[in-house]
């Protein structure tokens, strides 16, 4: 994916001092393309077999490629039973608010029925899988727990264990595979943004962490899904990803992937991510925040059709320049966009919505910011729970760990 510089715009002074403060080491990741790493859904030599004679549905939206074709048009070519398509949160071309509605419908191209995982039908249902033998799941992840993907990889999981069905999983690179970072969920806030005791950051790709929900008994009753992952080919967790397609509607860009799991933080706040302009999740921004060098005015468009501050113009921050510039060398979450906007929100005791404690996956994130807990001791209050996942993660690992 084509990185657009902004010159323009450039990052307030003291977060580039504060980058250089905590600590910021250059790594050496090697950056690789589509082009570089064949992904699972390119090796149809080792999946096809599996779909002989067999009725398939697909969880497929726009980043279900094959070297610029669909997923769904490339198996309907080549002659597999492709029964039904279901589609997850943003719809199967990825055009759909997040949040919204998704509907079910025909797809023009193929006739195929497009059922939405979304909403109130998040699973599908045993009427939907009786005239299927094995679903494939195939879609771009970004490896951050509220990233709701992986609700969906979940709940297919569970379809499949519960009516016997087979799941293949077609593998891609995690664009943040190269670290693990943030609180460890806590079963009190499970929700869509997350079911299982997860970091914000995984540091596993799409069929890793199947494996590990598969692994660890986190279905229903403990069930067990008949899985099967076709890998990545050339693939290291030490490896810069560029997406060759935009994972969902307000991620465009590399700067907002790498970004996403610090900035995804703010949906439970009042502050805007940039929703309705050019540069989501690389701006933060609200109509009273003090003491910044940056506005923008949110408008509808295309996946923000009611943008938060619709018409307002917000004062913030830009961090597009730290998001391609910075986040590849570190190998955390920035806690102090966050703890910093906060501060200079004039009124801030509604600065926190009931969502919040959902993305963070606890309670106490929220009471260490009001109570004006620095940075480095909540990140070390995450450690115990941390070490204990990367205990339990490397027993999922398909490729070479990072260093």
């Amino acid at each position: 994916m084509r990185i657009y510089k902004i010159y323009t715009l450039f990052l307030v002074a003291i977060l580039s001092l504060n980058a250089v403060a905590q600590g910021i080491t250059q790594i050496n990741n090697s950056i690789k393309t589509i082009d570089d790493i064949q992904v699972g859904a390119d090796r149809t030599q080792d999946y096809l077999p599996l779909l002989k004679n067999k009725s398939v549905a697909i969880v497929a939206n726009q980043s279900s490629n094959i070297k610029n074709t669909h997923l769904v048009d490339s198996l309907v070519a080549l002659g597999v039973n492709v029964k039904k398509v279901f589609c997850p949160e943003h719809g199967f071309r990825g055009l759909v608010d997040a949040g919204k509605k998704v509907k079910t419908y025909k797809d023009v191209k193929t006739g195929l029925p497009i059922i939405s995982l979304y909403g109130k039908n998040k699973k599908p249902a045993a009427l939907d899988l009786k005239d299927v033998d094995v679903i494939i799941f195939d879609i771009q992840d970004v490896g951050v727990r509220f990233y709701t993907y992986l609700s969906t990889l979940h709940y297919v999981m569970e379809a499949c264990a519960e009516n016997n069905k087979t799941l293949i999983v077609l593998d891609r690179p995690n664009p943040n595979g190269y670290y693990i970072d943030g609180p460890v969920m806590e079963d009190a806030y499970k929700s869509f943004l997350g079911l299982h005791p997860v970091p914000i950051v995984y540091g596993l790709t799409i069929g890793e962490y199947a494996q590990m929900i598969n692994g660890e008994a986190w279905l229903t009753g403990g069930l067990k899904c008949n899985l099967k992952v076709i890998v990545l080919n050339n693939y290291t967790h030490s490896d810069f990803y560029e997406l060759p397609v935009r994972p969902s509607p307000n991620l465009p860009n590399m700067a907002s992937v790498y970004l996403y799991p610090s900035l995804g933080l703010f949906e439970g706040t009042i502050v805007s991510v940039g929703r309705g302009t050019d540069l989501p999740f690389q701006i933060i921004g609200h109509p009273t925040l003090q003491k910044t060098n940056y506005t923008f005015t949110p408008k509808p468009k295309g996946g923000a059709m009611e943008p938060k501050y619709n018409a307002q113009v917000c004062n913030g921050y830009n961090l597009f320049n730290f998001g391609t510039e910075y986040m590849k060398n570190t190998k955390k979450i920035y806690l102090y966009w966050l703890i910093n906007t906060y501060k200079n929100t004039p009124d801030n005791t509604s600065f926190f919505d009931e969502n919040f404690n959902y993305h963070a996956g606890n309670a106490t994130l929220q009471k260490q910011i009001k109570e004006n807990i620095d940075e480095e001791a909540i990140r070390k209050s995450w450690q115990p729970r941390l070490d204990k996942f990367k205990t339990i993660r490397k027993k999922y690992l398909l490729y070479k760990d990072f260093e």
